[in-house]
């Protein structure tokens, strides 16, 4: 189970380095290259640079709460 977990682990860390040099680079780096260099056809407008990290933070916010609501739930449904 070790090397699953070892494994999973990883990737997790490849992915989430992946992600974070993207979006480093978008938001820093892009800004300052030409409009008309061709690099800015891998990229998305930088109006979502801004509008999928606050989307995303709305989604986590709103799960946790569901989750949270779900837990006091059933932990009163145990007392009674």
């Amino acid at each position: 189970m070790e090397l699953a977990d070892r494994t999973i682990g990883l990737l997790l860390t490849v992915t989430s380095l992946s992600i974070f040099t993207y979006y480093t680079f978008w938001v820093i780096i892009l800004p300052l290259v030409d409009t008309d260099h061709f690099v800015h056809k891998y990229f998305l407008p930088q109006e979502y640079a801004i509008l999928i990290p606050v989307f995303a933070g709305m989604a986590l916010v709103c799960l946790l709460s569901m989750f949270i609501g779900y837990v006091m739930l059933k932990s009163k449904k145990k007392k009674a």
